[in-house]
């Protein structure tokens, strides 16, 4: 079977998905709230899976996969970016996590959204707490992995377009 860019792109909308629903069975059956830096790459994982679908549906020629590819990784890069921060911040000592803020919904009530974007990546000491480990890594590390793969995946189609 020859891997073609449209495969591809199928296999990062498939896997951000379920990435996605993992995180809403961690949410709603385990009981997991997501803190803010963790619905900011809810967000990425939701923006790269929908440029994905649109360029698995529409099976674009070399530069429409590039386009596409190029704006899959700006998301991609973003999330992987959050999920680095929210991995810093679950290594930093106790003494110097941040203290934990208002909740995101009472944030977006209470001030403009540039300013609640800001707060929340900056990131508080509920972004610092590790609530579910697998194979002795959080959630957040686990995120890191997840952008790095799909950041490779997208440098793959950007810079070795194949065809159709």
């Amino acid at each position: 079977m020859k891997i073609t860019p449209r495969l591809l792109f199928l296999a990062i909308a498939l896997g951000c998905a379920a990435l996605l629903g993992f995180g809403y069975y961690l949410q709603f059956v385990q009981h997991q709230e997501p803190c803010p830096m963790c619905i900011f790459q809810r967000l990425a994982y939701f923006a790269v899976a929908l440029i994905a679908l649109v360029a698995t549906v529409h099976g674009p020629a070399v530069m429409g996969t590039r386009i596409y590819g190029g704006l899959a990784l700006i998301p991609a890069v973003i999330g992987g970016g959050i999920a680095a921060r929210q991995t810093w911040l679950q290594h930093l000592p106790p003494d110097q996590v941040p203290e934990c803020g208002p909740g995101l919904d009472f944030m977006l009530e209470a001030y403009p959204l540039g300013e609640v974007i800001a707060k929340a990546l900056k990131g508080t000491g509920e972004c610092a707490e590790v609530g579910w480990r697998f194979l002795g890594l959080s959630i957040a590390e686990w995120s890191v992995i997840c952008f790095a793969a799909i950041t490779i995946t997208l440098l793959r189609i950007l810079w070795r377009p194949m065809s159709r």
